[in-house]
């Protein structure tokens, strides 16, 4: 909820960004949320309270908190107020806020209250007076959700490999870390395509190649068709987003920042 208020500061109606225009992960995450609303409405009913709360641990903890907002801090800290990604984001933390407090309140009470209250001060309804809002038919969409728990799988192994490199104190953020992803099955390669692999993998740098990895590769058991190379992140540390990007330094005005930065802090300026 802290991280829901802070990056919804001052989110206004006209920054809403329509389903249609959204990009794959928010929409992914809409549908996971139809699918935990129905799981949450229905053990409500039953008065499986325990049910209730492991769904919404699980999917606070391992959908949110570890995946869809540890890929999105980036663009909510660094693209553009106007961007595509950052107003896509921001929509969709919107109506998570919404659901989350809704389906949070009979168990967190006094938590839930307060969190309205902090972003609605001047709302003076009670969260235990709102009823629980009815999710769009438009957010189901079964090939995208089954596409991205294939690309999540994929992750987990790039995570795994990202992780041993920090325990041997090779690299301390995952954002000096440079993964060559190797995937033999033809179907999971053809998956990352469209995918901008550093933003998922959380790396400055990504490449994927297919076929089978080196036999020093990192792999999982549950994962055999992908391993992982991990080398260190190429170019100079952009003082804004703290990504290595062999870019960094080539603009004038800016040259400790990405093209990227660079480009926002010229818009942020006037």
């Amino acid at each position: 909820f802290r991280f829901l208020l802070g990056n919804l500061d001052d989110f206004k109606d006209e920054e809403i960004l329509p389903y249609s225009e959204m990009p794959e992960l928010e929409k992914y995450i809409l549908h996971k949320l139809s699918i935990i609303d129905a799981k949450v409405k229905d053990d409500y009913r039953k008065y499986d309270l325990k049910s209730v709360f492991q769904n919404l641990l699980n999917f606070s903890n391992l959908d949110l908190s570890s995946f869809y907002f540890d890929i999105r801090k980036d663009s909510l800290y660094c693209d553009s107020p106007k961007s595509l990604s950052r107003r896509a984001t921001r929509t969709v933390l919107d109506i998570l806020f919404n659901y989350l407090v809704s389906w949070f309140s009979p168990i967190l009470c006094f938590t839930a209250e307060e969190v309205m209250k902090s972003r609605f001060p001047d709302n003076n309804k009670s969260v235990h007076e709102l009823y629980f809002s009815e999710t769009n038919p438009e957010w189901t969409n079964e090939i995208l959700f089954s596409k991205w728990e294939k690309i999540r799988s994929v992750r987990k192994v790039v995570t795994g490999a990202i992780e041993l490199e920090r325990k041997e104190k090779r690299i301390g953020s995952s954002l000096e870390a440079f993964p060559t992803v190797f995937i033999s099955s033809k179907e999971y390669f053809e998956i990352f395509n469209d995918i901008n692999l550093a933003e998922i993998f959380i790396t400055s740098q990504a490449d994927l190649k297919e076929g089978d990895g080196p036999s020093d590769a990192f792999r999982l058991d549950e994962m055999e068709m992908v391993s992982v190379k991990c080398n260190l992140s190429i170019g100079g540390k952009c003082n804004r987003s703290w990504k290595i990007l062999p870019e960094v330094g080539t603009d004038p005005d800016y040259p400790d920042l990405s093209i990227r930065d660079a480009n926002v802090m010229r818009e942020i300026s006037g």
